[in-house]
């Protein structure tokens, strides 16, 4: 595959790629990993003007989306509910599906087309995805099959003809949807589940029988909104854009399958047992897990499904072998069940299916807020259903406690959690989110299962419930998931967990400070602000979860603080909750709430991979007289400037530290500290805990260095 090159001028004698392009690489992604010391990018010094210069936002002020970040006074977005309605053939492995979309326009334009994903169709074979992302896309289906497309109104129905393009449907309409209208779509279809290797959506093998794990199952509507109208990019590997709206879909499946699904199960009364129905209940009320189906049940379905033994041949005479012979008639249906979910407020559904599943639940303690669901009386409940397989007290017996860890720290942090259920799903490992809903892996064990579990539920709120544009800005869901795993891993079990490391944070020595300059210092690696379709796997877990995360933890820990950056975060959530925002959007709302110019940093960590460098000079005396206290000389060499703290200690261990701010550096790169002290200093170290990602630390001491010690704790 031939990969675009940017070109730049030249500054300072030097080419730069990360100063002038937002973004440019200096060179194509490497096939490998990255190394942990890669050659550094070498930089010319520091410019202020350009630092601290206006940083211009890719998408503009206007009336539809405000300079403070928030929503402007015209905003407006499309809406699309569902009724769908699925079987599973579990001999073919064949979904069938009938669905209709109530779809409104709310925006100022009239609609002559409507576009569908049909994000199934990646697997085809042809399928963009399979040359972007071949890694991912190694075997086949035939995507979908559309067999008809109706737009149904009062006087009658009308068949459209759709326009299929790779994941993507258009359907040309008759007559324009104006403003304010709704049209109801109609669209009848089926598909092949792919087996384990599908992903995200999956059938897989177990103990007692295959796991289904059924995602981008149905056809869903595109975003149209104020940016590009249409937002139609081909399924090639990421995620997802989608409408919010109220979702009704039922299930069908074998009668021995358990369906946990995202939203509120509405005919309990009808597919499970009344013990069942009783430890739902009872988990209703309690604290700790609950069995819902017990392992007996499981081996007893399994056991009930075994044909019978073969009775012993006998001797037949061949002359009268065909002689009243009964005439041939084929086996029964396998008797079915009908689940049925309703969830409101929501972009997406998932859901899984087997009889192999386990199921147990407890409480979620979020509060009296009113449950998204038909029924009042739903309880609000975490639960996790996997097979018989991933019992044990290292593994899948612990997933309520920590859905419900996770679901009620970020509700107390953050947003309410809105939905009725959190479901984790032990399947065979997309470590998948959806909403109300994760996909996991059945063989996960203690702090691995924890982080995922975190890492999963934190995305109900980026991207489920604040609903930015996955498939282009991969880092607002993923980087802000992570984000949340460091602050949920510390109040878990007394810190069993904590700190946070493992392939999404600080993977090498839990410090990521230490752990982040491998990125900053490779001159291939993409920024932040790459379309995320254009970042190699190689760095697609350093820079988009890693990076993404650690620049939230700089701004609540180095920049802002703990109370202005929540305070902020949290108005944040509760202004996009539903809706759509960019980056250009958070960007501004953070500034703008937490009273900061903040462009620097936006410019310098999303839009650059620029990285602070501070040097420490020979210490120096008022008049070469200790007693008159010391000077301390201290340069900026890095283009992220990021405040800092000096520490001097004297002669006899006592030590003063002095806070060196961002604004230090508007005008210069060199500043001389002033230290009142009356004896000599023994050594002065910028950033003497290790807080900030400084590339080069051999500088960064006058005297003897100190030394920090590495965290003794960490995940998995």
């Amino acid at each position: 595959m031939t990969r675009r090159r940017f070109t730049v001028p030249l500054l300072a004698g030097l080419l730069v790629t990360t100063v002038l392009s937002p973004f440019a690489r200096a060179a194509d992604a490497p096939t490998e990993s990255p190394s942990p010391t890669p050659p550094v990018l070498q930089m010319p010094p520091p410019d202020p003007a350009r630092i601290f210069a206006p940083l211009a936002w890719p998408d503009p002020v206007n009336a539809f989306r405000s300079g403070s970040g928030r929503r402007g006074p015209e905003a407006w977005q499309n809406r699309a509910d569902y009724d769908i309605h699925v079987a599973i053939d579990p001999i073919s492995r064949v979904l069938s599906g009938d669905e209709t979309i109530t779809y409104t326009n709310n925006s100022p334009d009239d609609l002559d087309v409507l576009w569908v994903h049909l994000d199934q169709n990646a697997y085809r074979e042809g399928a963009r995805a399979n040359f972007a992302t071949p890694a991912w896309h190694t075997h086949h289906t035939d995507g979908v099959t559309i067999e008809s497309v109706t737009i149904e109104q009062e006087e009658h129905d009308t068949p459209i003809v759709p326009v299929i393009s790779d994941t993507r449907m258009q359907l040309p309409l008759v007559r324009p949807l104006h403003k304010g209208e709704k049209y109801r779509l109609r669209i009848v279809w089926h598909l092949t589940l792919p087996g384990a290797w599908g992903g995200r959506t999956a059938v897989s093998p177990s103990q007692n029988g295959d796991i289904y794990e059924v995602a981008q199952f149905y056809p869903r509507m595109a975003v149209y909104d104020d940016l590009r109208g249409w937002d139609t990019l081909p399924g090639l590997g990421q995620e997802f854009y989608l409408e919010t709206g109220n979702f009704d879909y039922s299930v069908t499946v074998p009668s021995d399958f358990i369906v946990a699904g995202s939203g509120a199960l509405v005919n309990a009364d009808d597919v499970l047992t009344r013990e069942q129905r009783d430890r739902l209940t009872q988990a209703a009320r309690s604290e700790q897990r609950v069995m819902i189906r017990t392992r007996d049940e499981v081996l007893a379905a399994v056991t009930a499904e075994l044909p019978a033994p073969s009775p012993a041949p006998k001797t037949v005479d061949k002359a009268s072998a065909h002689k009243n012979e009964p005439a041939k008639s084929t086996p029964p249906a396998p008797k079915t069940k009908t689940w049925r979910f309703h969830m409101n407020d929501t972009r997406d559904v998932a859901f899984a299916a087997s009889a192999a599943f386990l199921w147990d639940a407890a409480r979620l303690d979020i509060g009296t807020q009113t449950v998204a669901s038909k029924s009042d009386a739903t309880p609000r409940l975490a639960m996790a259903v996997y097979p018989v397989e991933a019992m044990g007290s290292h593994g899948w017996d612990r997933a309520v406690s920590y859905v419900k860890h996770a679901i009620e720290d970020f509700s107390t942090r953050l947003f309410p959690y809105p939905w009725p259920n959190a479901v984790a799903v032990g399947g065979h490992g997309a470590n998948m989110e959806y909403p109300g809903l994760a996909f996991e892996g059945k063989d996960e064990k203690d702090g691995q299962l924890f982080a995922m579990t975190v890492h999963e539920f934190a995305h109900q709120w980026f991207p489920m419930l604040v609903g930015s544009n996955e498939r282009r800005n991969a880092f607002m869901d993923e980087g802000f998931a992570t984000f949340l795993g460091t602050l949920a891993a510390p109040d878990f079990n007394q810190g069993e967990f904590a700190p946070k490391r493992d392939a999404e944070f600080a993977p090498t020595s839990g410090r990521p400070a230490t752990d982040i300059t491998a990125l900053l210092r490779d001159p291939a690696a993409p920024v932040l602000m790459a379309p995320s379709d254009t970042v190699p796997e190689t760095y697609r877990h350093p820079l988009t979860y890693f990076k993404a995360a650690y620049g939230l933890t700089l701004l609540r820990e180095q920049i802002i603080g703990p109370e202005r950056f929540d305070r902020a975060f949290r108005a944040w959530i509760m202004e996009w909750a539903y809706h759509h925002p960019t980056p250009s959007d958070f960007f501004r709302f953070m500034s703008s709430e937490t009273g900061e110019d903040l462009s620097w940093f936006w410019r310098g960590w999303f839009f650059n991979n620029w990285a602070p460098d501070y040097a420490v000079a020979p210490v120096t005396y008022p008049d070469d007289d200790p007693a008159k206290g010391a000077l301390v000389k201290v340069v900026n060499r890095g283009w992220l400037p990021l405040p800092v703290t000096l520490q001097v200690t004297w002669k006899d261990g006592s030590s003063a530290r002095v806070r060196i701010p961002t604004e230090a550096w508007v005008q210069h790169n060199e500043l001389t500290v002033e230290v009142a002290g009356n004896q000599p200093v023994r050594t002065a170290i910028v950033d003497p805990d290790l807080t900030i990602p400084d590339i080069d630390r051999s500088n960064n001491s006058f005297g003897a260095i100190l030394t920090v010690t590495p965290p003794t704790k960490a995940g998995p």
